[in-house]
């Protein structure tokens, strides 16, 4: 299993980091080892002092796929949730300023908080709306109509350079509204109003 993520995915996110808006998909990957599901706790690294959250939709392929078309995307997954792209800010930086990759910040274990799955069939995944509450204040709202890359071409592109497994999950791109989190902090992400995904911040 891999996680494929996509970087800078929604221009307002982009701008806030001050970062330009990308004219292709900007792909990065995390191992399995960064996995945790819903309701296991993010132990805060001793590695970093300024982790931030990040909220995506993700989804979950299940059957194999090379070159897929955006006509056909929809038959490469059955299931959607919400993911955490918990990132190391500090170390980030220090790689960027560097010219280095920055896996080290995006792919350490416990980075990526899974939700719990649910049937895509109700959905229009072009027309999910989804949210973050910090300690039950909103920190994060977005809108997957407002993603630069939709997911049919973000799968036809990542397809062209990976081939997509049963199993694999594809981290859709974070909005705007990142931010820090801290030991003793609880994160609750929303899709269509379903509380789906919930992770506490704990210390080591």
């Amino acid at each position: 299993m891999k996680i494929i993520a996509i970087g800078r995915n929604y221009a307002a996110h982009a701008r806030e980091l001050g970062n330009r808006v990308p004219g292709e998909p900007l792909i990065f990957m995390k191992p399995s080892t960064a996995v945790i599901t819903s309701g296991q706790p993010f132990i805060y690294p001793s590695f970093s002092g300024d982790i931030h959250y990040e909220l995506e939709v993700i989804v979950e392929i299940s059957r194999k796929g090379k070159n897929i078309s955006r006509e056909n995307y929809r038959e490469y997954f059955d299931r959607i949730s919400l993911g955490i792209d918990f990132t190391a800010r500090d170390l980030q930086k220090k790689c960027k300023d560097k010219g280095r990759p920055w896996e080290i910040a995006k792919a350490f274990d416990g980075s990526a908080a899974i939700g719990q799955w649910i049937d895509k069939f109700p959905f229009d995944f072009h027309n999910l709306h989804f949210e973050l509450l910090k300690n039950d204040k909103p920190v994060q709202k977005g809108h997957t109509a407002t993603m630069i890359f939709q997911l049919d071409y973000l799968m036809e592109y990542i397809s062209k350079f990976f081939t997509l497994e049963p199993g694999d999950i594809i981290f859709t791109g974070t909005p705007e509204g990142v931010g820090p989190v801290k030991p003793g902090d609880h994160l609750r992400g929303l899709l269509e109003g379903n509380n789906i995904l919930n992770c506490e911040i704990k210390g080591l």
